[in-house]
This record gives structure tokens, C-alpha cells and sequence, in this order.
């Protein structure tokens, strides 16, 4: 059995509480249960997974968010090659030809640069993405949704 470290506090009178008055009466608790816990007792509170704080601000509605699934010019001019062994795009007259829709990518932004004719299908273009594939001789098609 383990004992606690109590050895310190032998011959002591208040075992490490200060003076003799400082831990005498219930008024030295600081409250009962969760009282303090944005306050006096906030560490206490944090420790034990109680301390919620209160919610400032605005939060949407979690049916309203939703995340747009992206991929950069770039990333794509780098992976044409790997996108046509996987039966993902198609090479025809030297132009890549892809349809984002079965990747299941909605749009497409501009960061990074392009080396390759890109014919890309899509839900959405960036203004920059857009610019980027047809002055490199490539054609963007949005599709509908």
C-alpha cells in the first residue's frame, strides 16, 4: 500500500496551510461544486473538464456550412501524367483532357504554373485558374450542377 507524502509535514502545526485561521471553516472553500469556474477556481475547473466559459458571437448553422473540395492549377499540371495512367484523363493532340467531376473536386484555383495544355471540367474556376489554362492553350468547362 502507498502512503501519501506526509513526512514534510510532521511536528508542523498547519501542514503547509499558512497560518492556523487559513484553512479553518467552510468560508476558506471558495464555494461548493462548480462555483468559481470562470473565476477564483478556473484552473481547478479547466482540470476537471467543466469550465464552458460563455459563448460570445455568432455561430452558422451547421446545414448551411459546407466545404468546397479544391486543387490548384499546379498540382494538376504536376500530376497529368499520373491522372492518365489512372484512367483519369485522356491525352488527345497533346492536350490533357479531365473531368474533375469524377475525382470529385469542385473547383479549381490558380496557384503554381502550367507547362501543359489542360482541357479541365469542372464545377468552378477561379478567375486566376482560368487565365492561367487558357494562356497556356488549354480550355476550361464548367459543368452544371
Amino acid at each position: 500500500m502507498v502512503k501519501g507524502n506526509t513526512k514534510k509535514f510532521r511536528g508542523s502545526r498547519t501542514c503547509g496551510g499558512g497560518t492556523g485561521k487559513n484553512r479553518r471553516g467552510a468560508g476558506n472553500r471558495g464555494g461548493r461544486g462548480k462555483c468559481g469556474g470562470n473565476a477564483h477556481h478556473h484552473t481547478r475547473a479547466m482540470q476537471r473538464g467543466y469550465n464552458l466559459g460563455l459563448q460570445k458571437g455568432f455561430v452558422r448553422p451547421f446545414k448551411t456550412l459546407h466545404d468546397v473540395s479544391i486543387v490548384n492549377v499546379g498540382e494538376l499540371d504536376e500530376l497529368a501524367d499520373q491522372l492518365v495512367e489512372d484512367g483519369f484523363a485522356e491525352i488527345t493532340d497533346g492536350v490533357y483532357h479531365m473531368n474533375l467531376g469524377d475525382l470529385e473536386i469542385e473547383k479549381v484555383l490558380g496557384t503554381g504554373r502550367i507547362s501543359k495544355k489542360l482541357a479541365i471540367t469542372a464545377c468552378e474556376f477561379s478567375a486566376t485558374a482560368r487565365s492561367k489554362i487558357e494562356n497556356a492553350g488549354g480550355s476550361c468547362t464548367e459543368l452544371e450542377e
